[in-house]
Order: C-alpha cells, then structure tokens, then sequence
C-alpha cells in the first residue's frame, strides 16, 4: 500500500517561533531564514561549538579552557577568538581563562568596518526569493507537496549552480561565481556534492540529515568577516582537492576512506580561523598558544573544532568507534601538514621519496602522506589558478595581512613580517610568497603527477608572477641585483615568508 503525504496549507506570513530560530539543532534547508528574518550573526555565534565529554577525555580539557563566564570583567583591549562560543552544559562549569588584558576581545570585530559594505539590502534579498516564494505559495494552495525542501535558493540560481556543478573538475571553476549562484553557500553545496559524487554518502550509510546539519555548521563556523579565511576558501580548497584525487595516480590508489578524509580535510583545514596568523597570538600570550605551546597553534585548533562537529552531530555514529577515532586522529594528520611554518619538513621528505622513487602507494603510510602533499598543495593553490581568480585572492589574503599589521601598529605591537602596509605591496608580497614557498612545491608535485593539470598549474604560476612583477617597479631592479650577485644568500627573504606562521595557509 502506497503511503501519501499531503503539506498541510499554512499563511506564508506566519512568523517563526523565535525559540525556534535560537534553537541549536534547528537547520533550515530552505529559504526560510530568509523568508522570516535570519537570526542576527552574534545569535548564531553563540550556537556553535556545543560539544559535550566525559570528563576523563583528554578534550574536556580543551572545552573548559574555551568557555568562558557572562561574569568576566574584559579590560578595554583584550582578543577573544571566535573559539569561545561554547554552550555550558548541566553541571558543567566554565572556568576563567586568566586576566592576561589580550584574552577577551572578541576576534569577529577585528575586520568590523565603520560602514558594512557587504551587508545586502533587503529589497535585494526580496526579490531573491519572490520567485521561490511564489512557486511555493501555489504549490501549497494546490495542495501539492514541495518535492525538494533542500533548495534555498530560486530555481533559476540552482540551475546555474547545478550546471557549475558538472564542471568542479575544471581548474578554471570559478568558486567566487558559485558562492554568490548559492547564496553564500558554496561550501555545503559543493561537498556535499562531492561526497555524492564519489559515492561516499551511500557506501558509509551517513545520514543524510547529520551530513546536512555538519556541513551547515563547519559553514558557519567559518568567519565570514575574514577577507580571506572563509567559508569560500575553504570551499575552493575542496575543489581543488577534488582536482587532484582525480588524477591518475591517486584516482588509482586511493581508497575510499583517503577519499573521505581528504574532502573532509580540505573542508575543514582552516575552521574557525581568527583572521590574524600564529605570531600574532604567540606575542598577544592568546591562550590557545600557551593550549599548544605554540606549535601548529592554529592548526591544532582548526582540528579541534572539526572533531567537535563531527562529534556533536554524530555523523559517523554508525560506525564502530574504532574508525570514528580512526578518522579524527587522520583528519588532524591531514590538518596539521597544512602548518606552513612546517613547509620545509615536508617538502624535503616529499623530495627524498621521489628521489629515491620509493612511493609505494598500495602502502597506506605512503598513501596517507600524498594526501598531505595533496592538501598542501590545494591549500596555497591559488597563485596557480587562473590570473582573473588568483588575482582575487591575492588582494584578498594581502587585505587581511594590512588588517593584522593596522592592528597591531594601533596596539603599539611588534608589525609582523609582510604585514606592513607601508613597507609592502600586493605585488611584493606576492611575488615573495610564489618564490619561496609556491613554486618549490609545485615544481616536486610535478615530478610525482606529470599531469596536464600540473603543467598548467605551473604556466599560471609562471604568468601571474610575470604579472606581479610588472606591477613592482623594483622588482626588475632587485632581479638585476640579484643576477649581478649570485653568491648572495636568499635565506632572509624566504624566512620572512615562512615567518607568517599558518597566516596564507
């Protein structure tokens, strides 16, 4: 017997419950948070993070150094990382994270303008989704059911997404155009499709409303008022990632749980980032350097974030705990390569194995270690990208350095390297960056993957460089320098770079 359910007709102007909206595990897979009114952005931050352990699990630890009382007194410059927004469970008591005068400024307002020129007026958002209102409003008067609660966005933006879509293998995907064709939601668009694509949605058994409320929240979890460390990177990164699991000696040998760990890496490689590098929080005495006694202090937090997620939905309860642990402990394996501070390490070790062409990848250690390399490569892929793209992103990452630097010239902090607007320029820092950190590692991802993917990942690198260049005068002047003095060491430049922490990656 066949089962038939009918939506039953509502007033479209019927408001949501506001304890509805504040709910934690409420997510919308339609347009109703626009429809109705969107939380407010500070409602929404102090939604995030809700994890609870036993107290005799190492992360309990973690948690507690996170929370934070409504009763701290918060001197007038203080930093607070986005990191804080932890719910108080029952007999669950946060504790005071110390009275250090750097530890409570909230890291959202660093980028806060005088003015929010990306705020999106609301005649806009209206004429968005009339449409959608509309074909929903006569859907329901004919008693019809909505066939896909999923979409949130109209029927003609998801069209175009979904025709970008059957592209995200091409290295000119354009995730700046996707990003806006979803609303902003291009990261859970995009992985989620991935996951269908590979077919790991159905052979790990995930459930697809867990799936859905795990990517939602690693979406929001990102800080949108980050020029550059937002949800779009990480969407691109992802993409990027897919690129290069397509290609043929990893299509070959990877498994489907490398696979999985991969995109999910990639989705969650910078999770929660502040907006400003690890420098910045080692000298301010932020307590998540003295958590990771400043050692990979934001990768190790961007970890962290992403197995509470992963945790608080429990996406992989369906598996026996052996794995899930199993996944969290190689998603921060994946995680922590990403540390470009560490950059040398690995492109040695990564330049030894194909030297002595000892990469087995029937090994799993081996297999585990290309996805490093992977994830590396995708992370700080964007001067390889097309020039229209990857000079976006140079603006983008460059505005947030300038930001760090105008911070802590106001605070009278030590300027790090590269963050000085009056001593840098875009085109400076970014021919400094494919120099010394770029195109080593590209250049021995092509020796492993002679692609044609890798050689036009190095002719864009080549041509934007040459585009840089062209706009720094005194680039062509040091170049003559440089070749009048071959002898002369290049150690500072490239430690100056390397210096910025995890602050590009």
């Amino acid at each position: 017997m066949e089962l038939c359910y009918q939506l039953p007709v509502l007033p479209l102007d019927r408001p949501v419950p506001k304890h509805v909206l504040s709910r934690r595990g409420a997510i919308s897979f339609s347009s109703s948070s626009s429809l109705f009114g969107a939380p407010d952005p500070r409602q929404l931050s102090q939604r995030r993070g809700a994890i609870s352990y036993d107290s005799s699990d190492q992360t309990a630890l973690y948690i507690r150094m996170l929370a934070v009382t409504n009763k701290t007194i918060k001197p007038s410059f203080v930093f607070t990382p986005g990191d804080v927004r932890v719910r108080s469970q029952v007999g669950f008591e946060p504790e005071r994270r110390g009275s250090h005068p750097y530890l409570g400024v909230d890291f959202r307002t660093l980028h806060s303008r005088a003015e929010s020129a990306g705020t999106i007026p609301a005649r806009r958002i209206q004429r968005l989704f009339s449409f959608q209102r509309h074909l929903l409003s006569s859907r329901l008067l004919r008693g019809a059911p909505h066939l896909n609660p999923l979409h949130i966005l109209d029927e003609d933006y998801c069209g175009q997404a979904k025709c970008m879509l059957e592209k995200v293998g091409s290295w000119n995907f354009d995730i700046f155009l996707f990003d806006r064709l979803t609303n902003g939601n291009g990261l859970v668009f995009l992985t989620f499709n991935l996951l269908n694509q590979y077919g790991l949605i159905e052979l790990f058994q995930l459930d697809m409303v867990k799936l859905r409320r795990f990517l939602v929240l690693v979406q929001e979890d990102y800080h949108n008022q980050n020029p550059y460390h937002n949800a779009v990177h990480a969407a691109d990164v992802t993409q990027a990632m897919h690129c290069y699991l397509r290609e043929p000696k990893l299509a070959e040998s990877l498994t489907s749980f490398d696979i999985l760990l991969g995109l999910l890496a990639a989705a969650t490689h910078d999770l929660d980032h502040p907006g400003v590098n690890q420098p910045f929080l080692i000298k301010t005495n932020h307590y998540l350097a003295a958590l990771y006694r400043n050692t990979s202090v934001l990768e190790n937090h961007h970890w962290r974030s992403a197995v509470g997620l992963l945790r608080e939905t429990e996406l992989f309860s369906n598996l026996p705990a052996e794995d899930s642990l199993s996944i969290e402990r190689q998603l921060g394996s994946l995680i922590l390569a990403t540390d470009i501070s560490r950059q040398n390490e690995y492109l040695s070790r990564f330049r030894t194995h194909l030297d002595e062409n000892d990469l087995c990848l029937g090994n799993a250690s081996h297999r585990h270690f290309v996805l490093q390399m992977a994830l590396k490569c995708a992370d700080i892929c964007n001067p390889c990208r097309p020039w229209e793209l990857s000079k976006q992103w140079s603006e983008k990452v460059t505005e947030e350095f300038f930001h760090q630097g105008d911070i802590e010239k106001k605070h009278k902090l030590e300027i790090s390297p590269l963050c000085d607007s009056e001593a840098n320029t875009i085109a400076s820092v970014q021919i400094g960056f494919m120099t010394y950190v770029v195109e080593p590692l590209f250049a021995e991802w092509a020796r492993f993957s002679d692609t044609r993917l890798s050689q036009t990942m190095l002719g864009h690198l080549g041509l934007n460089k040459a585009s840089w260049s062209a706009m720094e005068p005194e680039a062509s002047g040091s170049s003559e320098e440089g070749e009048s003095e071959p002898g002369r060491a290049t150690e500072e430049p490239s430690s100056r770079v390397l210096s910025q922490g995890s602050q590009e990656s």
